[in-house]
């Protein structure tokens, strides 16, 4: 899906096919060589091929995840560029995550209620751990 400004939204990006995003939950963020680190809690769809009927008390998938950003080499914090990296992501909270886009010029936006965080990286990989 193109939005208004010359973005792709998330639906859009194969390595977030049968997740929603916007049910999805920040639990970390770091940056270790170069690759930004994001622990979260991922809300998956029955199109997903990890996909399992949540249990009686559950109303979604929810999985352990990791979203990576490789060779990541800058990232804007509410439209703030950080001195330091590393010592910014680690100032990040948690939180619900609200959307993900990737812009024209290339940086992917997360937003949510830790702020509107824009990375310079490459294509995010999204790697599901066990339950």
């Amino acid at each position: 899906m193109m939005t208004g400004n010359g973005s792709v939204g998330w639906r859009r990006l194969r390595e977030f096919a049968g997740v929603e995003i916007s049910g999805s939950f920040v639990l970390s963020w770091k940056l270790e060589r170069e690759t930004l680190k994001i622990d979260a809690d991922v809300q998956l769809l029955p199109e997903h091929p990890f996909y399992e009927r949540p249990r009686p008390r559950q109303k979604a998938c929810i999985r352990p995840a990791t979203i990576e950003f490789p060779h990541c080499v800058g990232i804007r914090i509410d439209g703030q560029a950080p001195d330091d990296l590393a010592s910014a992501t680690q100032g990040l909270g948690e939180g619900a995550i609200g959307d993900l886009e990737r812009l024209d010029d290339g940086p992917y936006v997360l937003t949510g209620r830790f702020g509107t965080v824009e990375i310079d990286a490459e294509r995010p990989i999204l790697r599901l751990q066990d339950p």
